[in-house]
């Protein structure tokens, strides 16, 4: 993503701004894009509490290097505004994926009104980070095909109206909740009243992919006790649903009765594969355009 620039300020003087997605923590979850960025920056601003410091590694010899824990965002942009006067590169880094709670946008809205160039290089987030760590799959067929990303309300940012974690929870299907240890009663309260059973299964997650690592299984009904059990308070994620447990699924897509333009299909598993669908489920738009079928529209 670049930012809009003027003539003779950023664009012509060399200046950039790149915010970084570091990952949940581990340097080597950093990608190529990620640790180039880095390599070229002058000047590299790096939030020290979340990020490992391995990944200053990737930081040339003479650049300047910024703790963003003591700085504002005035602090940050006046930085920018530096870079724009001086020509230089400058690394932000963040840690996750930028596009989740990382300040952003209000970033980038500042450096378009400089007239900076601003490049945004994505992240791994923690709940894959998790899901990975776990041997999950979090969209299982016949279980859940879609992941919710919140967090409880109630914190330093007001959640707008309707997204109340008990409101996301009627959907049963899987939710990734961030920044919500310091309250997990009232996160199980919520999700118990939209609906999960007392049995659902959760991951509970602290600092995946740091060296102090902590990964427990417990369910919506112990989730509360578990933290508490454990003192987590922050750097925590909470992955619940019952797509964390579910098993004996197969998903369409590698079934050899599945055929798409690459791969044609064994026409007797096709036909088992046609005979075991619920009544009334629609058809792929591979199979309406091999039978003559009109597409259904989207528009």
């Amino acid at each position: 993503m670049s930012g809009a620039t003027e003539p003779g300020t950023g664009a012509a003087s060399g200046a950039k701004v790149t915010i970084v997605g570091a990952g949940p923590g581990a340097a080597d979850l950093l990608t190529f894009r990620a640790a180039r960025a880095i390599a070229e920056a002058d000047v590299v601003i790096w939030a020290a509490s979340l990020v490992q410091a391995e990944v200053l590694r990737h930081a040339r010899e003479g650049a300047e290097i910024l703790d963003s824990a003591a700085m504002s965002l005035e602090d940050v942009v006046a930085v920018y505004e530096r870079a724009l006067r001086e020509g230089l590169r400058v690394a932000r880094i963040h840690s996750g994926d930028p596009a989740l709670w990382g300040g952003t946008q209000e970033q980038v809205d500042r450096c378009a009104g400089l007239g900076i160039e601003v490049e945004i290089v994505p992240g791994v987030s923690s709940f894959s980070a998790v899901a990975a760590l776990a041997g999950r799959e979090l969209t299982i067929p016949e279980v859940a095909q879609s992941v919710i990303l919140t967090r409880l309300g109630g914190g330093k940012t007001p959640m707008p109206p309707g997204e109340e974690v008990r409101e996301f929870a009627r959907h049963g299907t899987t939710m990734a909740v961030f920044l919500s240890a310091a309250r997990s009663g009232q996160l199980a309260a919520e999700l118990l009243e939209g609906g999960y059973v007392t049995g659902t299964p959760v991951l509970i997650a602290h600092q995946v992919t740091w060296p102090e690592e902590l990964l427990l299984r417990c369910t919506v009904g112990t989730m509360e006790a578990t933290v508490k059990e454990h003192k987590l308070w922050k750097h925590t994620l909470f992955l619940v649903g019952p797509a964390l447990a579910a098993s004996g699924t197969r998903s369409h897509l590698y079934h050899p009765g599945h055929f798409h333009g690459f791969r044609r299909a064994d026409p007797v598993a096709r036909r088992a594969l046609r005979e075991s669908r619920a009544p009334g489920e629609s058809r792929t738009p591979e199979e309406s355009r091999a039978s003559g079928e009109p597409r259904e529209s989207h528009g």
